[in-house]
């Protein structure tokens, strides 16, 4: 039995009760994490928490619960669910309001919701263990603040059902100037003549955790050549590797993109030795 924390309260999770009148339901009102959590602990806690943070910022949503509230709150969450391998889901909406209106107090309770759910740990980075990932290209069509991780994900879901609906997991997006932005679940990265490349961050991106942990172990524990710089369309379609970056992929390999193969159409040597590093230093944090 899944438990969940609900407003300060341990319960299981198929006992947990929302108010529809909660602007996380008539608005898509608020933010959320996910946390990997590997043998009970969790993967780079301190980076997830400050990137909520930011993304409460960027609502203008203020919580009374400290960080070490969150933490002790999570960790007991963890614990009342086994303490093995789990995601973590932490959802804050702006909470429950007596009528419908786009305007907010800012005297809002907020909701704040968490549960676990199981996870395979990511690949040991061999070709055997690889989980490949095929993808298309589109526009990005979402909106203009990516940055802030929002519970309101209606334009990732149906880029998203685009690669499904063409046999693919994933979709590579790119803004009106054909630069790539990210994909519809995840942060992206290139591999161009042994240089590896991931584009900058802005409000088109949102600053990805483990894309944030990539770049600081290629930076700690490798010699390779490492841009963050815009990265083309044309670009992407001439890689030799692609590599999909989440909490709860780690480093992916891209091996095929509107249906022509990346490199030789297998994971490649980059991806393997990037992922390895992730096994040996996922719970590093700078």
């Amino acid at each position: 039995m899944t438990m969940a924390y609900l407003n300060g309260a341990l319960t299981p999770l198929s006992e947990a009760r929302i108010s529809p009148m909660d602007r996380g339901f008539l608005f898509g009102d608020g933010v959320y994490e996910v946390i990997p959590c590997y043998g009970g602990r969790m993967v780079a806690l301190a980076y997830h928490l400050e990137r909520l943070q930011q993304s409460l910022d960027g609502i203008a949503l203020s919580v009374p619960d400290t960080e070490e509230d969150l933490i002790g709150l999570l960790e007991e969450l963890v614990q009342q669910n086994g303490g093995g391998d789990m995601g973590i889901y932490l959802q804050i909406t702006r909470g429950v309001v007596a009528q419908r209106q786009h305007a907010f107090s800012q005297n809002c309770e907020p909701t704040i919701f968490a549960y676990t759910f199981p996870i395979t740990p990511p690949s040991d980075g061999s070709a055997d263990t690889a989980v490949c990932y095929r993808a298309v290209t589109r526009q990005d069509q979402r909106w203009g603040r990516c940055h802030i991780k929002s519970t309101a994900l209606l334009g990732n879901v149906l880029h998203m059902m685009e690669a499904v609906d063409e046999g693919a997991e994933e979709v590579l997006l790119f803004n009106a100037s054909d630069e790539l932005t990210e994909a519809a679940a995840c942060n992206v990265f290139v591999v161009l003549d042994d240089v590896i490349l991931t584009p900058e961050l802005d409000h088109q991106k949102l600053p990805g955790v483990t894309r944030r942990q990539c770049l600081e172990l290629l930076a700690a524990h490798t010699d390779w050549s490492v841009q963050v710089r815009s990265v083309s369309k044309q670009e992407v379609l001439a890689a030799n590797e692609i590599w999909l970056s989440s909490s709860t992929k780690e480093l992916a390999p891209v091996i095929s993109v509107d249906g022509q193969p990346v490199g030789d159409g297998k994971p490649g040597p980059l991806w393997s030795a990037a992922q390895q590093l992730f096994q040996q230093h996922r719970f590093d944090t700078a």
